[in-house]
């Protein structure tokens, strides 16, 4: 039943859940206590998770684990929203819901915010949805984030195909099967790539060390890590540098204004998003929420994983003192903190380890923000 509550089709995942409820109510399947930790920046498969989670999976899964709270947060689009809250009802969770995409800022189009190698361009989040229906005035602000993604998606994808050729994939045929509702991502790119060369060829190893310039027992090391290969592949050939890589530009993106008119028109709460404290925007935090806050947003989020849990001793205290600087911004400025590790990258965390002497101190913060 746990399985099935990644299936794409909806009526096995809500019969799933139901099922799961009772049995929780008859006591055949114990929750453990609340524990003092949440992750309120989850991904479902409606985006992409890296482990196959949908709405109702991931509600399941914080429930099971004892967590205080859960959120989920796609990108680009709402589809998870009803059934993720609908299923926090149903088994008594604490949930929210957001959006995230990527806009550009012309007030910062010669620094760098929070995508590393594009001036200009950030990743921004709305929280707080109550609803996947959005109002008609707003909704074709919606259908234009998918729409952005589709273009930028099948224009790697074409790049790409002409680089791995004769591994090449099909848009329709082979990338958007992998999703429950037709909103692939970079990562389901990486998945189709993976499976069409383990399709077409008898020594996909050798097809990959040459296309990624490594020697082949190199190559067969990270063949044996899946995570690590998957984002290898995504790294070299669809990030900067990459032949898949599509530089951003101005009209690729929506404007900071037109996404806080369709956060705002669903009673959702506009909320900035913190990478790490190294580029430039962020270098000075007190001016850029400031700024953020001037055009309406009303809370922060923070993935804490990827400011300590770092092997570079010393990357690791500069990240670490950058959180807790802005962490003191953001109480100075009164915005909430939205935390929790992504799920959408093979390999990390369920939820983030608020006892690492780290994070310890943030504890109260990051669930007061919750």
């Amino acid at each position: 039943m746990e399985a099935e509550l990644n299936s794409f089709d909806p009526a096995a995942r809500a019969r799933a859940l139901t099922e799961l409820a009772a049995r929780a109510g008859r006591g055949e399947v114990p929750f453990p206590p609340e524990r003092p930790v949440v992750n309120m920046h989850c991904h479902t498969f409606f985006s992409f998770n890296a482990y196959g989670h949908s709405p109702s999976s991931l509600a399941w899964l914080g429930k099971r684990r004892g967590f205080w709270a859960m959120g989920i947060v796609d990108f680009d689009v709402l589809d998870g929203v009803d059934e993720f809250l609908d299923a926090c009802d149903l088994l008594g969770l604490r949930g929210s819901a957001g959006i995230e995409t990527r806009v550009f800022v012309p007030e910062y189009a010669d620094q760098e915010i929070n995508s590393p190698g594009e001036p200009g361009v950030c990743y921004h989040m709305g929280i707080g949805f109550v609803s996947t229906a959005v109002p008609e005035a707003v909704a074709p602000i919606l259908t234009d984030l998918s729409r952005r993604a589709s273009e930028r998606n099948q224009t790697i994808l074409a790049r790409v195909n002409r680089y791995l050729d004769p591994v090449t994939i099909d848009y329709e045929a082979d990338v958007l099967p992998l999703t429950p509702n037709g909103h692939p991502t970079e990562r389901h790119l990486v998945v189709a790539y993976i499976r069409a060369a383990e399709r077409m060829l008898p020594d996909p190893a050798s097809f990959w060390a040459d296309r990624l310039g490594l020697a082949r027992p190199e190559m067969d090391s990270i063949l044996a890590d899946s995570p690590r290969f998957q984002n290898l592949i995504r790294a070299r050939l669809m990030k900067r540098g990459g032949v898949g890589y599509v530089e951003p530009e101005s009209g690729m993106f929506p404007s900071l204004d037109d996404l806080h008119t369709l956060i705002r028109a669903c009673g959702a709460l506009p909320c900035a998003a913190w990478l790490d404290g190294t580029t430039a925007a962020e270098e000075d935090p007190e001016t850029w929420l400031q700024f953020m806050v001037s055009k309406g947003v009303v809370a922060l989020n923070i993935i804490p994983d990827r400011s300590w849990n770092i092997a570079d001793q010393e990357l690791r205290a500069l990240k670490v003192q950058n959180l807790y600087r802005v962490v003191e911004v953001a109480q100075a400025l009164d915005l909430p903190l939205n935390v929790g590790t992504e799920m959408n990258s093979f390999g990390q965390k369920e939820v983030d380890d608020f006892d690492a002497p780290e994070l310890a101190p943030l504890r109260q913060p990051f669930l007061e923000g919750a």
